[in-house]
């Protein structure tokens, strides 16, 4: 069997930023343990299958470790592929999903809008060994919604944070995001996955879905921009309507090519 793949940079204006996602169009899904296969293959922190059902699509993600329930930057690059690829008359691509809903994705001019689920945190139980997983001694607020939500008092703490991903392998969430005002940005973060095998992720849509409604609600803002201070860094422009986040940026496309499951001899 032979598979197109494409490699994007989403949320990215040039190659080598952003965050890089493979998105593998499909005739009909897979079985789970060969798109599992080809995840860990592809060695990136998602590979996005998306599949054509009548109007919409049907996507799924996956780490190298294990399918996930949301996914911005690769839901991202997977409406530049369909736009750019698939079908270049869409301005608005919709997405059915197992867990998060439906999601949407709109374009214009080359830039790529998302409409998420707003996922506000909540109060939680500190876990032993968060902060000490952060490198750190004490945070502004511990919240949760999927991931545990550390607020650090400044932009240099977060750029700051040197994790231990030995500790926080071991606590009981897919990630941690770590989060604070910015200087120039309204908000910024860094996002860790290690027990998805991501040990830090370059830019996290699916966290925008928890710093957006909770930086909106403690600026008095709707309209934020927003940074990841990853090395590779990346800047989202989002905006909280309701109770949905609406995250905007560009791609660029790093590769293209095709999978081969049953290799030729």
């Amino acid at each position: 069997m032979t598979l197109p793949i494409y490699q994007v940079d989403a949320f990215a204006d040039a190659p080598f930023r952003g965050n890089p996602a493979a998105v593998v169009p499909l005739e009909h899904w897979l079985d789970e343990a060969l798109m599992l296969q080809i995840a860990m293959e592809n060695n990136l922190s998602e590979t996005a299958f998306i599949v054509k059902d009548e109007e919409t699509y049907g996507i799924r993600w996956f780490t190298p470790e294990y399918e996930i329930d949301l996914c911005g930057h690769a839901t991202l690059a997977s409406a530049y592929v369909i736009k750019n690829f698939l079908e270049p008359h869409l301005h608005d691509i919709h997405f059915t999903t197992q867990k998060a809903g439906a999601l949407k994705a709109s374009t214009k001019d080359g830039v790529y809008t998302l409409d998420f689920p707003a996922r506000m945190p909540q109060p939680c139980d500190v876990p032993e060994g968060l902060l000490a997983s952060l490198g750190v001694t004490t945070a502004v607020e511990i919240l949760r919604s999927r991931d545990y939500f550390v607020v650090l008092p400044n932009e240099e703490a977060v750029r700051n944070v040197e994790p231990d991903y030995t500790i926080m392998k071991d606590l009981d969430t897919i990630g941690v995001i770590v989060t604070a005002k910015g200087h120039e940005a309204d908000a910024v973060s860094r996002c860790f996955y290690p027990g998805a095998g991501i040990p830090e992720d370059p830019v996290t849509g699916s966290a925008h879905c928890n710093i957006v409604p909770y930086w909106a609600n403690k600026l008095g803002k709707t309209e934020l921009f927003c940074q990841q201070l990853s090395p590779r860094h990346g800047d989202l422009r989002c905006r909280l309507s309701g109770d949905r986040v609406l995250m905007s940026g560009t791609c660029v496309l790093f590769m293209k090519g095709e999978i081969y499951t049953n290799p030729p001899a």
